[in-house]
């Protein structure tokens, strides 16, 4: 077993809707498969919201929990098995912790693992705290140059990898974007990286948009409305609740659609006959797959992707409830926030 020194200190503990506490953390020792990381950042996203307020679906957490899905950091110790090359390595793991043995597994869908769901942050302790403890079959190793601020979103950026590899962008197309979030500023991104002959983005906020333009966007406007049946692969990014029919709208006859955002309750539904006529292809995405996190490790590596720019909060981990609030408070200066341990 190799290591360096790790580190106690406080973690998050949520241990019911609304309730949470700060509380010492230990390191746990990595047993055989395992490493021990350090973690530099964890963001906060919807889902972390959903956790803190109990909105999440049933099934999909488990209380008392550490969240923390999105995360960076550096290996510190390695259990029996796991090269010790890895230790000091900056690294970003992958959260769905699937069965390796189920069909879906064999054929990489490890977020369908039909052993149930079971997700870093969700159903066992996330990263908003001191070390996280995890299969090393999961990490993804960065350069030693690599900025772990930016890293910390490469969980995102591995969501929105899977979209646009099931989208599968082709050059000269009219793609379009719904929603400059987190998500959709990354999307943006990576399908700028496809030279699209049109790269268009609903975006009601200012903020936003100005950085849309910035990524390669070539057109932002604040509604779909006036602009439906434009392009060839629609990418919907923002998870509210008429963005889903929003972007089918967006999609010409014969198109390609790839929903990522869960909406909350009140979203409209789409219209089967709508889609059966213009004969429009749908695709849905859940978390990210291995594929899709060595794409977007790869991109990050490459310098098409700025997620930096995307930052912008840093705060303690004792500012957790701050920092759930921040997320949901609509605030268009309110990007992505990471918290520190």
């Amino acid at each position: 077993m190799s290591r360096t020194p790790g580190g106690s200190g406080l973690a998050v503990v949520v241990d019911a809707p609304g309730q949470h506490r700060l509380v010492p953390q230990e390191p746990v020792p990595p047993g055989p498969g395992e490493a021990l990381v350090r973690v530099y950042a964890s963001g906060v996203c919807g889902s972390d919201r959903e956790v803190y307020r109990g909105t999440r679906p049933e099934g999909f957490v488990r209380y008392p929990l550490t969240p923390g899905h999105e995360w960076s950091g550096t290996v510190a110790e390695v259990g029996a098995g796991v090269p010790g090359e890895l230790v000091g390595r900056k690294v970003v793991g992958e959260g769905f912790r699937g069965c390796q043995v189920c069909e879906r597994c064999h054929t990489g869908d490890t977020t369908l693992c039909t052993a149930g769901y079971d997700e870093t942050g969700f159903t066992r302790p996330g990263a908003m705290a001191p070390t996280l403890t995890l299969p090393a079959r999961l990490l993804h190793v960065l350069p030693d140059d690599a900025d772990l601020t930016a890293a910390a979103l490469l969980e995102p950026a591995a969501c929105v990898a899977a979209a646009t590899l099931a989208a599968a962008p082709r050059p000269g197309e009219r793609v379009g974007v719904v929603g400059a979030g987190t998500l959709g500023l990354i999307a943006v991104q990576l399908l700028a990286a496809s030279s699209p002959a049109e790269l268009y983005v609903v975006e009601p906020r200012r903020e936003r948009a100005d950085l849309a333009r910035e990524f390669g966007a070539t057109a932002v406007v604040g509604a779909a409305e006036g602009a439906e049946g434009r392009c060839d692969l629609v990418l919907e990014a923002a998870g509210a609740p008429g963005s889903a029919r929003a972007a089918v709208g967006l999609a010409r006859r014969g198109g390609r659609v790839v929903l990522t955002g869960i909406p909350g309750a009140g979203a409209t539904g789409l219209d089967p006959a709508a889609l059966v006529t213009g004969r429009l292809t749908l695709h849905t995405v859940f978390g990210a797959p291995p594929a899709a996190w060595a794409h977007a490790v790869r991109a990050f590596e490459a310098g098409l992707l700025d997620l930096a720019a995307l930052v912008t909060h840093e705060l303690p981990l004792s500012a957790f409830p701050q920092a759930v609030e921040l997320v949901g408070s609509g605030d268009p200066k309110a990007g992505k926030v990471l918290l520190r341990p």
